[in-house]
C-alpha cells in the first residue's frame, strides 16, 4: 500500500511542523543558561530531549492511525504527538510548563498526555509497551477495531518490558504494533556494542509475529509497512513488530557534546536530512515547489502562533501543587 498524493503532502506538512517545533524550542531552552550552562535555568528547565531527523517514524505510522488509536511514545516525543494530532498549543504551553498546558504544565515534556487524540508519552524506557497492550486488549474486550501502537528505541529492545510485552501481545492476539525507532545510539552507546542481534526486527520471530525492517529513513517505506501491520491489527491477526533505520541529528538531550560520535557522521546525517530528500522526491513525482511552500508556511505558521500561545499563558498557582495527586 503506497500513500497517495494527499498523504504524502501530509506527511511532508506534519514533518515540516515537528521540525520547526524544535526549532523554536532550541533557543528557548537556552535563554538563561549561557554563559555556563545550568539545566535547571531558564523558561524550560531539566533535560530536553529532540527528534530531528526521526520524523518519517511518525508520520508514516500516524496517517494510517485514528483519534481512537492508542500510541504510547518515548522521551523524544514531539514528532509523534504532532503526528498523532495532539493539540500544539496546549503541547507548547506544557513545555514551557503553563496552567493551560496539557497536564496543567506538571509533565513536561517528557510526560505529554492528551486523552483526545489517545497520546502518551514517558521518560522511563520501554514504560509505554504494556499499556499499550493493554489498551490494545481493552479494545479487542469490547469488539471494536481500534488498535494501539507502541514507540521504543533501538536500547529499549533490551529491556524486560521488551520481552514481555511481546510476548504477552502474541499468547493474547493483542491488536498493537511495536514500533522500534533505531538511531544507533542509546544515549551514547552505540547499538552495535550494546545489542547482541544486528536487526531487533529477526526478535519478532521470536514471539510469533512478523517483524519488518524499514531502511533509509523513508516516510513512503514506513507508511508501506505500517500499512500491512495495521490491517493485521484491525482485521484481529494480532500483533507486528516494526524497525525503523532513523537518524537524530541531535545529540541524546540539548547539551550533549556528542564526542562520541565518529568524525564526519553528524555531516553526513544532516546531509541526508529527511525532510529535504521528501521535498526533491515530490517534486521529482511533479508537485509543484510553490504547494510545498505553501504547506511549508502554513505549518511553521501554526507552531509560531502555539509558541507565542505559550509564552503569553499565566502560569499554574502555587495551590495546583496540591491538586491532581493522589493521596
Amino acid at each position: 500500500m503506497s500513500p497517495d498524493r494527499n498523504q504524502k503532502l501530509w506527511m511532508f506538512e506534519k514533518m515540516v511542523e515537528s521540525r520547526h517545533f524544535e526549532e523554536l524550542i532550541k533557543p528557548a531552552y537556552f535563554e538563561g543558561k549561557q554563559p555556563v550552562f545550568n539545566m535547571a535555568k531558564g523558561p524550560l528547565p531539566g533535560e530536553m530531549h529532540l527528534s530531528d531527523g526521526q520524523e518519517p517514524c511518525a508520520v508514516g505510522v500516524c496517517a494510517h492511525l485514528r483519534p481512537e488509536d492508542t500510541v504510547t511514545a518515548t522521551h523524544r516525543p514531539h514528532h509523534i504527538a504532532i503526528a498523532k494530532g495532539v493539540d500544539v498549543n496546549a503541547m507548547a504551553s506544557e513545555i514551557f510548563g503553563r496552567a493551560n498546558g496539557l497536564s496543567g504544565g506538571r509533565g513536561g515534556h517528557m510526560h505529554l498526555f492528551d486523552p483526545a487524540v489517545s497520546f502518551c508519552c514517558s521518560g522511563i524506557i520501554a514504560e509505554g509497551m504494556g499499556p499499550a497492550v493493554g489498551a490494545a486488549m481493552a479494545a479487542k474486550l469490547r469488539g471494536k477495531d481500534d488498535i494501539a501502537v507502541s514507540y521504543i528505541g533501538e536500547g529499549a529492545a533490551n529491556q524486560g518490558a521488551f520481552h514481555e510485552s511481546l510476548n504477552l501481545a502474541s499468547v493474547w492476539g493483542a491488536p498493537v504494533i511495536f514500533v522500534i525507532e533505531d538511531n544507533a545510539y542509546g544515549i551514547s552507546v552505540s547499538k552495535r556494542d550494546a545489542t547482541a542481534v544486528e536487526r531487533n526486527a529477526d526478535r519478532a520471530s521470536a514471539y510469533n509475529m512478523p517483524g519488518v525492517f524499514v531502511p533509509g529513513n523513508d516516510p513512503d517505506r514506513v507508511f508501506e509497512a505500517a500499512g500491512e501491520a495495521v490491517e493485521r491489527a484491525r482485521s484481529g491477526k494480532g500483533p507486528s513488530l516494526i524497525e525503523i533505520e532513523t537518524a537524530r541529528l541531535e545529540g541524546h538531550f540539548m547539551g550533549d557534546a556528542e564526542a562520541y560520535r565518529p568524525e564526519g557522521e553528524k555531516d553526513r546525517l544532516i546531509a541526508s536530512d529527511p525532510i529535504l530528500k521528501y521535498r526533491e522526491r515530490l517534486i521529482t513525482e511533479g508537485e509543484s515547489a510553490e504547494t510545498l511552500d505553501n504547506l511549508t508556511q502554513e505549518a511553521k505558521a501554526r507552531i509560531d502562533a502555539a509558541f507565542a500561545h505559550a509564552r503569553q499563558s499565566p502560569a499554574p498557582s502555587p495551590q495546583d501543587a496540591f491538586t491532581k495527586i493522589f493521596a
